[in-house]
């Protein structure tokens, strides 16, 4: 299948963008509490995914989290401390760029955990999202897939784009080796982490477009009826012309010279 291209990929996005904001309306007014998290093989598009959906909601309603590796004193906590303070509020919706299954993904496949953490955390991981669900959160689990073919194309491409070449880490460049790894750890999490309560949704990323689509429209296809009816404005007219800025005393920086 030929790659999709962006004019049709901006024309999908746009009638789901308008749904978007009817999410986040209603979950405003209905104090619902939304929680998706962007888990997956490195480069397989969880950032742009995430933009697409933040796009066009207000940033005060909707929060990204990606938290850097954790600090030493973090490293002693309960390991789920240091992400329940990120879990939304009533009419909040929060996206997590990677989450806790760090455990079960990198830190296992690079040795930052033992296999008695990587296990306790698998048989805690269930229990942590039943009572997260149970208290009425929305929680939704992403695993975003995509080939070594395609993960070694953009890499490549990281490596040759200088505006992109800072979101190449060392771990990136480990990871291309632990291709096989990474998929056998996602397998065991898998087996433990999908439950009834808290399922996970595999999606096709190797079209990066094509799966931003199909993950935004599953989201907004697993939510009820979220029409709400639009905030109405009293728009009174000024009564008065409209007033000019003093340039003179604000003295704005010189207007960009005009192309011929």
């Amino acid at each position: 299948m030929a790659p999709m291209k962006r004019k049709q990929y901006e024309k999908l996005l746009e009638p789901l963008e308008h749904e978007l904001v009817a999410m986040a309306r209603w979950a405003k007014v209905t104090g619902e509490r939304i929680c998706v998290l962007f888990e997956g093989r490195d480069t397989a598009g969880k950032g742009g995914t995430i933009k697409a959906i933040s796009a066009r909601i207000n940033p005060r309603q909707l929060r990204v989290v990606a938290l850097p590796k954790p600090s030493d004193v973090e490293r002693t906590q309960w390991y789920f401390q240091r992400y329940v303070p990120h879990l939304p509020a009533a009419g909040e919706i929060v996206l997590f760029d990677r989450s806790w299954y760090n455990r079960a993904g990198v830190e296992k496949v690079m040795g930052f955990a033992t296999e008695d953490e990587v296990a306790k955390f698998l048989r805690e991981v269930p229990v942590f999202e039943r009572l997260l669900v149970d208290d009425g959160i929305r929680l939704f689990k992403y695993w975003l897939s995509a080939s070594q073919e395609q993960q070694e194309e953009r890499f490549a491409e990281r490596l040759e784009d200088p505006l992109k070449r800072w979101k190449l880490s060392p771990i990136d460049i480990e990871a291309r080796s632990r291709y096989a790894d990474y998929s056998a750890a996602r397998e065991v999490m898998f087996e433990a982490t999908h439950t009834e309560h808290a399922p996970w949704t595999v999606v096709d990323f190797n079209d990066q477009k094509h799966g931003r689509l199909t993950l935004i429209r599953d989201l907004l296809d697993r939510l009820p009826d979220t029409k709400v009816p639009p905030d109405e404005f009293d728009w009174p007219p000024l009564g008065h012309a409209p007033l000019e800025e003093d340039f003179d005393r604000l003295q704005p920086i010189a207007p960009f010279p005009l192309e011929d």
